[in-house]
């Protein structure tokens, strides 16, 4: 570390940090007693300007929601512009300037009363404080909040004394911030050094072996050469440092592309493993030639273990490794069928996927919900190296392509993936620039568009499948879980998951939960729901939910 920062350690005679240690020492062996296993979680990012914490804070929420935890950034510097309409130099970040420190400490309450309306009103599990929270003051501040509000704090520290680094990021980000808007690179740079000496006088870095050893954080030292974790307390917060130690800034390029065109796309059938077609080996030909032109550094090829990917990674001519993750979602009983034969032969289950897609799980197979679980090892591994290309498939492609677009569940299962393109993924500083390269063979369109028909206001489809737990939204009473899909009835020819179900031997589902269409007048019970997250299932706040663990029990047991 530069000696510039300041140090950890911190004289005897700081009352102010003194008294706090003393309180927070007595305090912090029954704090985490008070926690549910499930909390939401308050992440707050720390560290000196142009060190990279927003860069992390929206990677780690774009990770945190692909995976289906409700994740959403508060970043303070968007607090401070709507405040101080006009910036005009670093001194509105000098520690002695008395008027710009109360506006500043001002944004900062009005950010934390935003993060608790998220976390306790719209359903929010983690949220992101992307501030420089350089002070021991801050820090408090932030920890009195979270305890008055049961939230869990876990600190992300990002500490970077490399000048060319710190260069670097200041020259591609904060030369296109709104703080400077006339965006000369030599002002800029000029302006936001002092600024990061304006907080390098009081910056106090986390301190694990004293004042901050209770405290649950990860500090990313160096742009990920070195780390330090401290007191993980649960599982969520184990998945960030791992998501955190395995991203990397170099700069690199990743391939998206889906096999060449197979014979089960030109009769429309769904899964299978079939070989390609003619056009598919023409495809085949043509991106190695692509891939020669580009003349890619350090190259990786990533397939699928079905032949349709193995035959295009064949004729490329290179080394190539074969993932079995990275095969197509399994449609179970619908494999190798088209979708009119889905729709005559299953016409209930069709009705179901066009639904809820992204939920829906086939009889047998794979949901998206399931494809993104199984693909989360390819995208650590993805942010882990160089360039890559990945010959997938076009559910597997829409998931990858979802985590580096940011797209929502809504959209994931409907992103356009044709075949016989490729998309270029160039990673930047707040995102990720995409590039799509269509290459001169024809083939079949495989894409179907979303639904337009709406379901009545009223009603909300059966939305989960057996051993699959997944959020609930609406406020119709919750049913027994049936056995048949909806439409069927008994006597009538039973749906795929019924006879599954006969002939595993099970009377019901056990631990399936699912919302009927009837009317909750007509079934008038104590409304509740499960809640899944990643890290196991949670109790959902509602109105109505029971206020005692005792009512809690005695309604589950009036559901078995």
């Amino acid at each position: 570390m530069s000696g510039k920062f300041a140090s950890s350690s911190e004289p005897n005679n700081n009352s102010y940090e003194t008294k706090t240690a003393s309180l927070r020492m007595s305090e912090k062996k029954c704090s985490w007693a008070s926690y549910m296993t499930n909390s939401p979680t308050l992440i707050v990012m720390i560290g000196l300007p142009a060190r990279g914490k927003t860069y992390v804070s929206k990677k780690l929420t774009r990770y945190l929601n692909w995976i289906g935890v409700p994740t959403k950034v508060f970043n303070l510097g968007v607090y401070r512009r709507e405040a101080v309409k006009s910036y005009k130099s670093y001194d509105f970040f000098r520690h002695d300037n008395e008027e710009a420190m109360k506006i500043r400490k001002q944004c900062a309450l009005v950010a934390l009363q935003d993060v608790k309306a998220y976390l306790t009103e719209e359903s929010g599990q983690i949220a992101v404080f992307d501030a420089t929270n350089t002070t021991r003051e801050r820090r408090d501040m932030i920890l009195n909040f979270a305890k008055e509000n049961s939230f869990k704090v876990f600190f992300v520290e990002s500490v970077c004394d490399d000048p060319d680094v710190i260069a670097a990021n200041i020259l591609e980000v904060k030369v296109s911030s709104p703080d400077y808007p006339e965006r000369n690179r030599e002002n800029v740079m000029e302006d936001f050094l002092k600024r990061i000496e304006c907080y390098k006088v009081t910056y106090r870095p986390l301190d694990p072996d004293n004042y901050d050893k209770d405290l649950s954080f990860i500090k990313v030292i160096n742009v990920g050469q070195r780390f330090l974790v401290n007191r993980v307390q649960d599982y969520i917060q184990s998945k960030i440092v791992y998501y955190l130690m395995n991203i990397h800034v170099q700069p690199r390029t990743i391939y998206l592309c889906r096999h060449g065109e197979s014979e089960f796309n030109l009769l429309g059938k769904i899964g299978g493993d079939s070989g390609l077609s003619a056009r598919g080996k023409q495809f085949a030909q043509a991106l190695r030639k692509f891939l020669g032109e580009q003349e890619i550094a350090d190259l990786k090829v990533w397939t699928s273990q079905l032949k349709r990917t193995i035959q295009t990674a064949e004729s490329l001519g290179v080394t190539y490794e074969q993932w079995k993750i990275l095969n197509e979602i399994d449609a179970g009983v619908c494999e190798e069928m088209t979708y009119l034969e889905i729709e005559k032969q299953y016409p209930e289950e069709f009705a179901l996927r066009d639904q809820e897609k992204y939920l829906y799980r086939y009889p047998g197979g794979e949901s998206y919900q399931d494809l993104v679980q199984r693909l989360e090892p390819v995208i650590m591994e993805l942010e882990r190296q160089g360039n890559v290309l990945v010959i997938s498939h076009q559910a597997v492609m829409r998931c990858l392509l979802a985590y580096f677009l940011d797209k929502g569940a809504d959209e994931l299962p409907y992103l356009r993936c044709p075949l016989h393109t490729i998309f270029k993924l160039t990673p930047v500083a707040y995102g990720c620039k995409v590039e799509t390269i269509k290459l001169n063979v024809e083939a079949v369109n495989t894409h179907r568009d979303k639904p337009t028909n709406n379901f009545p206001k009223n009603q909300t489809p059966v939305r989960m499948r057996r051993n699959s737990f997944t959020p609930l939204s609406s406020s119709n009473t919750i049913r027994r879980p049936r056995n048949y899909s909806v439409g069927s009835r008994p006597l009538k020819p039973l749906s795929p998951l019924r006879a599954l179900d006969t002939q595993e031997g099970a009377d019901q589902p056990k631990t399936q939960v699912v919302q009927g269409f009837t009317p909750a007048s007509e079934h008038p019970q104590m409304l509740w729901s499960i809640q899944a997250d990643i890290d196991g299932s949670s109790f959902a706040n509602h109105s109505s939910f029971p206020a005692k663990a005792s009512d809690l029990w005695g309604c589950l047991e009036g559901q078995s």
